[in-house]
Order: C-alpha cells, then sequence, then structure tokens
C-alpha cells in the first residue's frame, strides 16, 4: 500500500491530495477573516496581505519545504524525528530543539481540529444566525476521536476525491470574483508587502494573521513517507495554485467593498453564491474533518516516533488496520479528544482561537530549520550557500515569531503552556533515561562464564527454565549489566540450560529489521542482537521466536526440552523471559534537579506500559523483578560500634 501511493499515478496524486493538504487546504477558511478583523478594509491592507500571503506560501513552504525540506528523507521518512534521527550521532544536543519542535507540534495538534471545525460550521450562521455551533462543533470533533479506534482504510481512500472536489471549489470560487476588482493582482508585486509591514498602522503585527496560511507546511515533511516527494511536488502546483485564486478571489471581493467593516463576517462565505451556500458549509465541513483526520493520525506517528527515540513514555499502540503506518495510540486520542473539547469551550469562535493558532507551530519550523542547517552541512552542502539559507530563513521565521508573540495574551498563551508541558513530560523522560544510564554498572560477562556453566549442572538448584532470557541495555556483547547476573546468581539462583541474552538497537533508520546471533558459549549461552528501524513495534517475542525457529533449522543450536520424559519425543524446551524493573531505591542522593527529574520519570512510569507489555513480550512466559537503582549513592557513613562494658 505504502508503495503503491509513492508511485506518480491518478491514484498516487489523489492520496497525497487526500493526506497532507487538509491543514494548509483549510486556511483560506479563516486567514483573510483574521487578517481585517474589526478593520476598515482599504487598498493597502487588502493588497499587503495578499502580497504577505503570496511570498509566504512561495518563501515559505514553496521554497524551503517542498524544494529544499523534502530532500531530508530518511530512507523515505520525514518529520522533524525522522530529521533529527539522521543528524543525531553526530550533534547529540539536537535532541533539544527536536523536543522543542515534538512538542510545539503535539500542542498544534490541538488547536488545529477545533478552528478548522469552527470556522466550517460557523457558515451555518449565515443561514441562521441563531444556530448554536458551538454543540455541533463538539459533537463532531467526538465522532472524529470516536472513529480513530476503527483506522481509516476505507473512508481514507475517500479522501482525495474530496480534497480535489474541495480545491477545485477554492479555485471557481476565486476565478469567479477576482473580477470584482482586477487590481488585486497587483499583490504578487513584494512592494505592497514591504509598504504594509513598514508604513500601515500596526502592519507588521498582521504577519500574525498571514503566517495562519502556511501552518500546514510541517505536515508536507511529516508525510513524506506516505506520499513521496514527486507525489507532494506535483500535487502542490494545483494546491498552492487553488489556494491563491482563493485568497486573492477574497480579496477582490473586500476590494470592492473599501472603506467597510467585516462585522464578523466570513469573507469566505461571502464569495459564494447564496444558493450554493449548504453544499459550500457541508463540503467545508468535510474539508474540516479530513483536516483533523490528518492531524490526528500525523500525531499518532509522532508519538510513535517519539517513543522509539526514548523521549515519550512507552504507550499502548495499536494497529486497527493492515494499511502499513497506520496505528492508532489510545492515550494521544484521548489526550488530544480533552485538549480539543477544552478549546472549543474556552474559545467558542474561531475568531478567538485564531490568536491561539500559529505561535507553536512557528516554534516548530524554527527548530525544524535548525535541524536541517545542520543535516546540509553534514551532506556537505556549502557553508556559505548554508549560512546564507539559514540567516534568510531565520530572519522569515523571526519575523513571524515576533507577531504571533504579539497574539500571547490574547489566547497564544493557551498553546503555549500546552507545548510547554508536553515538552517538560519529553524532557523529563530522556533526562530520566541518561540519569538512570549514567550510573549503570556493567561486567566483563566472560568473568562469569564458569559460575554459569557450574550453575546450569548443579541439580540441587530447581531448574528455573530450559531456556532463561535476560533483555539487557549493554551494547557491548562482552558485557552485561551487574543486576543480570545478580539476578542469576544471588536472587534466587536461576538455573537453566541454556542462558539468552536479547539485545535491542534502535537504529536511525525508519523501518530496519535485522538481527544477529552471537553464541557466547555455544550451546550455553547466546546473544542476540536485534536493530530495529524507529518506526519499527518492538514485538519481541515474535522476533525471538522467528530467530529461534530459524536456528532450530540450521540446527547450530538444540532447542529441545531436557527434560528426560520430554527430550525423546523432541519436544520444544520451554522459554522464560525475565525483565528487570528498576525501582529508585533509599541509598540515593540527588541533586535539586534530578530529583524533580526522576520525581516526574517515576510518575510517568507509573501511568505507562511496563517493559514486558512494551517489547511485546508474552506476560505468561515473563518474570519481572525489581532491582534498586542507586542514583549517585550517599557517601559512606562512618560508624562506630560501642561494646557491652565488662564488668
Amino acid at each position: 500500500m505504502k508503495a503503491d501511493s509513492h508511485k506518480t499515478n491518478l491514484a498516487g496524486l489523489l492520496v497525497a491530495l487526500g493526506i497532507i493538504y487538509g491543514d494548509i487546504g483549510t486556511s483560506p477558511l479563516y486567514v483573510l477573516q483574521a487578517v481585517v478583523g474589526e478593520k476598515i478594509i482599504t487598498r493597502e491592507l487588502i493588497l499587503g496581505a495578499l502580497s504577505c500571503i503570496f511570498w509566504t506560501l512561495t518563501i515559505q513552504t514553496t521554497l524551503k519545504y517542498v524544494i529544499v525540506t523534502l530532500n531530508a528523507d530518511n530512507h523515505g521518512e520525514g518529520g522533524i524525528f525522522a530529521l533529527y534521527a539522521l543528524v543525531r550521532r553526530r550533534h547529540k544536543l539536537l535532541i533539544y530543539p527536536a523536543i522543542v519542535g515534538g512538542a510545539s507540534l503535539l500542542s498544534e495538534a490541538i488547536i488545529t481540529p477545533p478552528i478548522s471545525v469552527s470556522s466550517a460550521i460557523e457558515g451555518l450562521q449565515i443561514l441562521n444566525p441563531e444556530i448554536p455551533t458551538v454543540p455541533i462543533v463538539i459533537a463532531i470533533i467526538a465522532g472524529i476521536f470516536l472513529f480513530q479506534q476503527f483506522g481509516t482504510n476505507v473512508v481514507g481512500r475517500s479522501f482525495g476525491p474530496i480534497m480535489f472536489l474541495w480545491f477545485t471549489m477554492l479555485a471557481i470560487l476565486g476565478l469567479e470574483h477576482i473580477a470584482d476588482d482586477w487590481h488585486v493582482l497587483l499583490a504578487i508585486n513584494p512592494y505592497y508587502a514591504i509598504k504594509l509591514l513598514t508604513e500601515y498602522p500596526e502592519g507588521f503585527w498582521i504577519l500574525g494573521a498571514v503566517f495562519l496560511c502556511t501552518t500546514g507546511a510541517e505536515a508536507l515533511y511529516s508525510d513524506l513517507g506516505h506520499c513521496g516527494r514527486r507525489n507532494i511536488r506535483l500535487t502542490w502546483i494545483f494546491v498552492k495554485s487553488a489556494l491563491l485564486l482563493n485568497y486573492f478571489g477574497q480579496g477582490a471581493y473586500l476590494l470592492s467593498r473599501e472603506g467597510q467593516l467585516l462585522s464578523g463576517k466570513n469573507p469566505f462565505y461571502l464569495i459564494m453564491p447564496n444558493w450554493f451556500l449548504p453544499a459550500g458549509i457541508a463540503i467545508a465541513t468535510v474539508a474540516a474533518i479530513i483536516a483533523s483526520q490528518a492531524v490526528i493520525s500525523g500525531t499518532f506517528t509522532l508519538i510513535s516516533e517519539a517513543i522509539r527515540l526514548n523521549v515519550w513514555p512507552r504507550v499502548r499502540i495499536m494497529y486497527p488496520t493492515l494499511l502499513k503506518g497506520q496505528i492508532y495510540v489510545p492515550s494521544a486520542n484521548r489526550l488530544l479528544f480533552v485538549g480539543c473539547v477544552l478549546i472549543v469551550l474556552f474559545f467558542e469562535r474561531s475568531q478567538n482561537m485564531e490568536a491561539a493558532y500559529g505561535l507553536t507551530i512557528n516554534i516548530a519550523m524554527m527548530m525544524t530549520s535548525i535541524l536541517l542547517i545542520f543535516y546540509l552541512r553534514d551532506i556537505r552542502i556549502s557553508r556559505f550557500a548554508v549560512t546564507l539559507g539559514f540567516l534568510f530563513t531565520f530572519t522569515v521565521e523571526s519575523s513571524f515569531l515576533v507577531a504571533n508573540l504579539a497574539k500571547f495574551f490574547h489566547g497564544g498563551y493557551a498553546t503555549i503552556i500546552m507545548s510547554s508541558f508536553l515538552f517538560l513530560i519529553m524532557w523529563s523522560w530522556y533526562s530520566a533515561r541518561k540519569i538512570r544510564n549514567r550510573y549503570l554498572e556493567f561486567v566483563n560477562l566472560e568473568t562469569y562464564y564458569e559460575m554459569l556453566r557450574e550453575l546450569s549442572r548443579d541439580f540441587s538448584v530447581p531448574k528455573y527454565a530450559t531456556h532463561l532470557v535476560y533483555l539487557t541495555s549493554a551494547d557491548n556483547p562482552e558485557q552485561i549489566e551487574s543486576k543480570i547476573i545478580y539476578s542469576i546468581l544471588q536472587k534466587q539462583p536461576k538455573r537453566a540450560d541454556m542462558y539468552w541474552f536479547v539485545h535491542v538497537d534502535v537504529t536511525d533508520e525508519p523501518y530496519t529489521l535485522q538481527y544477529k546471533v552471537t553464541p557466547l558459549v555455544p550451546g550455553e549461552i547466546i546473544r542476540i542482537d536485534f536493530r530495529l528501524g524507529f518506526r519499527v513495534e518492538p514485538r519481541i517475542n515474535l522476533f525471538f521466536r522467528k530467530v529461534v525457529t530459524q536456528l532450530m533449522r540450521s540446527k547450530e543450536v538444540d532447542l529441545s526440552s531436557r527434560y528426560h520424559s520430554l527430550h525423546k519425543f523432541n519436544i520444544l524446551g520451554d522459554f522464560r523471559f525475565v525483565v528487570l524493573e528498576r525501582v529508585l531505591s533509599y541509598g540515593s542522593e540527588l541533586s535539586l534537579k534530578d530529583r524533580i527529574i526522576m520525581g516526574i520519570y517515576w510518575i510517568l512510569k507509573h501511568i505507562s506500559l511496563s517493559d514486558a507489555k512494551a517489547f511485546g513480550l508474552d506476560t505468561s512466559l515473563v518474570t519481572v523483578e525489581t532491582v534498586p537503582l542507586v542514583v549517585a549513592p550517599i557517601k559512606e557513613v562512618q560508624l562506630e560500634r560501642i561494646y557491652d562494658q565488662v564488668t
């Protein structure tokens, strides 16, 4: 299915239309309404705003994302975490802009469905001003989130044709009204944008509203793996043309009413013929639903990548359909739904949401720019060209950021609070893992070969399992965590005929599926290293069984039961996994910062999946042992012994 969507044919182009353009495609619903607001309509305002929109879509969306950023593909995959995976080996500190960008994208996913659906549904008030829109918006959003658990395999096939109809409608409505004032085409000249920003009262701050026209640009890159670079670039020609025609049509309509006020009316619906309004509102609502669906699906993918990169707690991930890459994250679905409902109840109307919209996506775009600069340097692009491009992009995006910050006290604080909360989760989980790994003690496994052999043959110790399997984080196959040795030899000695140590390495490629078998002591101690891509679900139970089956077929190991009554019948031996659950010990001394991080980590740990479930292990075959995690052990205490005096 994924391969088909990458082909440059009608089907591939329709898939691209249906998947990635929902957010940016619904922007005509609210951009010019946000630009004009309560201002008197003037030629300077309309031509300047349209010029800003034209050049924003050209510079920010077309040049930065469609032409340049789409080239930064990680084996066909895109998005901020895929880009981070490309550069993390050489630039470890880039995890921080990646986390900031990821948190910003997640928070933006909470505001996108409310503003898109509200903008569409508010068109009903043109037909009947008394219609209450908030309950309708909440009902539609509830339906969208309720449907996520069933997948979008069937409905998704119709997204492309519907979005084609939507963009065609945008183009026709725009073309019909450009004739209202042909002078609107002068807005292509950047002179009018510069004049608006430098001479119009509060002209610079209009950039905050103009920025809304490009908020879906990040989705172009994030959905690279679903649609393919060529399909995105070809469909963008059609999409950009339709968007500009509609913007210019709205602009021409507004120019024909120079000196008037919008009075809360939406120019998007004002350019529709009265007879077409019901159908137009219906199509806009469906387009808004598709936009919301695309954002939610993208959020699930983003969280799954964050889990693999160890910047998000392990949560349950489901696969509702056979379509590759389509996932469902129940906890994220609930989080987004609650956030969307709160946004709708708090802001009520799309006009009020506009202030909250755009600020965090602006931050996400700047973080992508930072990562992109390092990527371009790594692939040996001219330092001068990279620096020049960065300065230009930084100037543009910083201007948008300053303008968006002006909306902070008018609603922008809502998404900043959400993104800060999400950043805290990501940063705490990542930092806690670094703290834990810092104090992990590894020992040389070869030192314990003889002990393990002796234990395996010590019949005075009850057999724990024929095959005993431990998950290890030791990258070096010659090393093992001291806690694992302690578990085998001291914490209820565990006799087994064969000891297996399994290590999982998450690679920078998205869909790697490789393994390596190292017989440390042939027939007695074996290590398996799995190399899994950051988009691959670590179903270790399934992978391990497949490896064991292949080893048995190639007769590299004898996996039959060692019990005499079962061995003669060639019964496969029993396997048992032991998972060590590290708990913070009382014998730890942490700094205030580390104490806060570890406190947040343990809260998240309690509500996240256990290691056994996260690695897809069969719980009937797993023993979970808690071992103390001594972080920064307390300095040795001097105790003085007191003896009884002999009388």
